[in-house]
């Protein structure tokens, strides 16, 4: 169990560091994505990075 936990509190660690890569890009000129879509991308990942830290939170307590 405490490995499974480890693996999802990395993997929403790793998809919160992308969605701030995702919105650190908004500010650079010449970026290919447009940026509707890096906004889109940006708020997806932390949406679920986010929701993936509370599970990881609620089940490290049991």
């Amino acid at each position: 169990m405490n490995s499974i936990i480890s693996l999802l509190f990395l993997l929403s660690i790793l998809l919160l560091a992308v969605a701030i890569w995702n919105a650190l890009a908004l500010k650079r000129p010449g970026f290919y994505p447009p940026k509707k879509v890096l906004k889109k991308r940006a708020s997806a990942l932390a949406g679920t990075g986010g929701i993936m830290l509370i599970v990881t939170i609620i089940l490290s307590s049991f």
